[in-house]
């Protein structure tokens, strides 16, 4: 028989965590039923990755997320989580949910709480307000989730959590995806052409991500470039306005999100972040797979993630100016592309495959349930 596992997301439109937590769902298969709840009711485009053999739902009508603090509303969020075997929430925006547990511990299923990282609002510091509420919500899940060395040390200084409890359980990419080489055309509208350095990064369209920054970075370097901005969200009009003001925007490149990465990194010739803060990013996993070298600030495990040749591309101030001199000296130097490139593929080869942290991830939700091959077992 399977167990029932209940997600509470802040919101549901595929980013990091919602690719991971699909691709769990995908691959634990008839193991798991799942029940999804989205804080923002209309944010909920990360459906469409998964699996259509996987049994799940949108919650219709679940109690809220948000709000001030109540008993009322925690109580209303313990007597819906008691419906299932497993709990798994995701960020600040669900840390309501292991308040609920806290408070309404009698009958209810254990809880893993995930930290992903912070938006706009904590990206220049956490907020005292919030670091006390998760002292007193996290005691009561099983475990918190991280994907950084830099959350990992967040939680036990910051949020008081003990050392055992803490899972560090690093973002992985089924690597072999990446063997081919990409698609000249997965892209839409754009095309390639001879000569042309294209820049690319894959990040949603919000402030966090500060993307006008890195129009204009871009737009300061000397080779004849294209951006190519990969991803959804309400700051697309700031890039083309950005763009506009560069006197660039025939060279940047909006074509949405695009599924499957592994079809068109390969074709940018440069990765490049420009966010305010980060942990332990996905794409630039998927960047490193495809043997690109990376530009970014310094944020979260950035520096430590890419490989040591790489790391004078990950500038520690990642403001414009910072940003702009180092997709330069990339920019004119295709043997050091090259090169930065491909060890940065070995590592991510080395260091990387998802099969590592699927089954992590596996043996800590089987653990939490005490049925530790229910998830291992599906994953033969």
């Amino acid at each position: 028989m399977s167990v029932h596992i209940l997600h509470l997301h802040s919101s549901f439109n595929l980013g990091g965590k919602e690719a991971r937590a699909v691709r769990l769902m995908n691959l634990f298969g008839d193991a798991a039923r799942h029940t999804i709840v989205s804080g923002v009711t209309d944010q909920i485009g990360a459906r469409d990755a998964i699996s259509k053999s996987v049994r799940y739902e949108i919650a219709q009508d679940p109690p809220s997320l948000t709000g001030k603090p109540s008993v009322a509303r925690y109580e209303a969020l313990a007597r819906y989580m008691r419906r299932f075997d497993l709990v798994l929430s995701y960020n600040w925006g669900a840390i309501d949910g292991v308040m609920a547990r806290r408070v309404f511990s009698k009958g209810m299923p254990r809880i893993i709480h995930h930290e992903d990282g912070f938006n706009s609002d904590e990206a220049g510091g956490l907020k005292f307000e919030r670091n006390m509420y998760r002292r007193i919500a996290l005691p009561a899940a099983h475990a918190l989730v991280v994907p950084s060395q830099s959350l990992e040390k967040i939680a036990r200084r910051a949020w008081h959590q003990p050392s055992d409890r803490v899972h560090r359980i690093v973002n992985g990419i089924p690597l072999i995806n990446y063997q081919a080489r990409p698609q000249e055309r997965a892209i839409p509208g754009f095309r390639k052409k001879p000569g042309d350095l294209v820049i690319g990064t894959m990040a949603g369209l919000r402030d966090i991500k500060d993307l006008p920054k890195l129009v204009r970075a871009v737009g300061g370097v000397s080779a004849r470039i294209q951006l190519v901005i990969v991803g959804d969200g309400p700051e697309k009009a700031a890039i083309e306005a950005a763009a506009t003001a560069m006197g660039m925007r025939d060279r940047v490149h909006l074509p949405g999100f695009l599924p499957d990465p592994h079809r068109y990194v390969g074709l940018f010739d440069i990765f490049a972040l420009s966010s305010k803060s980060e942990q332990f990013p996905i794409s630039v996993v998927e960047a490193m797979a495809a043997g690109l070298p990376v530009v970014a600030p310094s944020v979260g495990d950035l520096a430590d993630m890419v490989d040591h040749s790489n790391r004078p591309f990950i500038p520690l101030y990642g403001g414009e100016v910072e940003l702009r001199n180092a997709i330069e000296a990339l920019a004119v130097n295709a043997d050091l592309r090259r090169s930065v490139g491909a060890a940065n593929r070995s590592k991510a080869l080395a260091l990387y495959d998802e099969s590592t942290m699927v089954h992590a991830y596996a043996r800590l939700y089987g653990n939490a349930l005490g049925q530790e091959d229910v998830f291992t077992a599906s994953l033969r």
